[in-house]
């Protein structure tokens, strides 16, 4: 992307003042106006001291000199290029997109949702066609996305999920450079060969436990679930994707024991097992106490194993990583709540059924399938009024003015009980 797209707003200078319609009318050729011309003292020193006392052709000369100083200034004081469509207003420029594929789920995790599910998913017809998810991250990419990671509900529930993963690999000739997947595991064994040829690279699996009879608890699903999501991890591995463990982790459910399993786990396999703080979304019945810090777990962690080594962290990354020293494997914690990572968050998501939402816990969103298929108002879209289906130029102009909305952390929101009090989709709705 060209270096003048990513400036910060802080490097913006104060110069607009000068006048940014004179600098317009000079760049298309127009005529300078007198009091630009005349407003700088050191143009006035060139002015001719005794009026008629020079030739015509000093007198063209002067002007010349009076026009290029003024040229000049009014360069100087245009303003930069605005901030790119995915830079927002913290200066943080964002490359990575998280997009849900379905509402559904095979699993009926106790955090996640009711052991009925959810009675008013959305239809199959408005959900994102195969197309339209193509249209979209096409958009991003050529924006600077060069991440996509695609989410659920339980993405391989989706009958086209091969097809779908196809379609965006072929972007990596925009500049996409991971293709990722989150996923309960269950139906992987069978779909990872194809998934793999068709480009997906990286791949989340959400675990919560390596107990057969407490993942029947969390999970309201048979206990034989462990073997099918390790044997998964395991295939994933093989096959060469780049290979995590998620574990949500809940005061008094799978904090202890369990977490000293994965760890356990992970010493002799190349995977990543990353400990997630219990975050509060619509209808999950969190409460703070239900809550564990990292520093707990990393402490319980040290006391079994000894001493970790640091890894050291990415731009941009959601977890802080550490090696059990010997271990094939590393550990990581995602700190959602006690030590939030919003300041460097390069984060966007597309919802199931279209819309954008600029930051998890907000509630704050627009819907890009409807202005792809019918367009939106203005009171909707936060831009002009799209007349009929909006051209990927409108929908550039309706993301940026999301992205521009962002706030610097949380929503806006300061206490974890906030989070909780707000009204927002349910995970399963947002895309895990």
């Amino acid at each position: 992307m060209p270096a003048h797209l990513l400036r910060r707003p802080s490097l913006v200078p104060a110069a607009h003042r000068l006048g940014v319609a004179a600098a317009a009318a000079w760049r298309a050729g127009g005529a300078l106006s007198p009091p630009l011309a005349r407003s700088s003292s050191s143009q006035r020193t060139c002015a001719p001291s005794t009026a008629g006392s020079t030739s015509a052709g000093s007198d063209t000369s002067t002007a010349e000199t009076l026009r290029a100083l003024a040229r000049s200034r009014i360069a100087a004081a245009a303003p930069h290029p605005p901030l790119a469509p995915l830079e927002d207003r913290h200066a943080r420029q964002h490359t990575y997109l998280r997009i849900s594929l379905t509402e559904r789920c095979n699993l009926r995790c106790t955090y996640c949702m009711p052991a009925e599910g959810l009675a008013d998913l959305t239809p199959r017809a408005e959900l994102l066609t195969p197309h339209e998810l193509q249209r979209l991250a096409t958009l991003f990419v050529r924006q600077g996305v060069d991440k996509i990671r695609l989410t659920g509900g339980e993405p391989t529930v989706r009958r086209d999920i091969v097809d779908v993963v196809a379609r965006l690999a072929s972007l990596r000739s925009e500049g996409l450079l991971q293709l990722g997947m989150t996923s309960n595991g269950m139906l992987l064994p069978r779909l990872l060969p194809s998934l793999a040829a068709a480009g997906l690279t990286h791949l989340n699996i959400s675990l919560d436990t390596l107990d057969p009879h407490l993942f029947e608890l969390i999970t309201r699903r048979s206990g034989a679930g462990v073997a099918r999501v390790l044997a998964a991890a395991e295939q994933s591995v093989k096959l060469g994707l780049t290979t995590k463990l998620n574990v949500v982790v809940v005061r008094g459910v799978n904090d202890s024991k369990d977490v000293l399993d994965f760890v356990e786990w992970a010493r002799h396999r190349d995977i990543v097992v990353r400990f997630i703080e219990y975050m509060p979304f619509d209808g999950n019945k969190w409460r703070p106490e239900k809550l564990v810090p990292y520093r707990v777990l990393l402490e319980r962690i040290v006391e079994r194993f000894g001493p970790l080594e640091k890894v050291g962290d990415t731009a941009n990354d959601t977890s802080k990583h550490w090696r059990v020293p010997g271990s094939r494997g590393t550990i990581g914690f995602i700190t959602s709540m006690t030590d939030h990572f919003c300041g460097t968050c390069n984060r966007l998501r597309i919802t199931a059924d279209g819309n954008l939402k600029v930051c998890l816990f907000g509630n704050t969103e627009v819907s890009l399938r409807d202005a792809m298929r019918t367009g939106l108002p203005l009171e909707l879209s936060g831009v002009a009024q799209t007349d009929g289906p909006a051209s990927d130029e409108d929908l550039l102009h309706i993301v940026s003015a999301a992205v521009k909305r962002k706030h610097a952390k949380h929503a806006g929101m300061s206490a974890p009980e906030d989070l909780a009090r707000s009204a927002n989709r349910s995970m399963i709705r947002i895309g895990g």
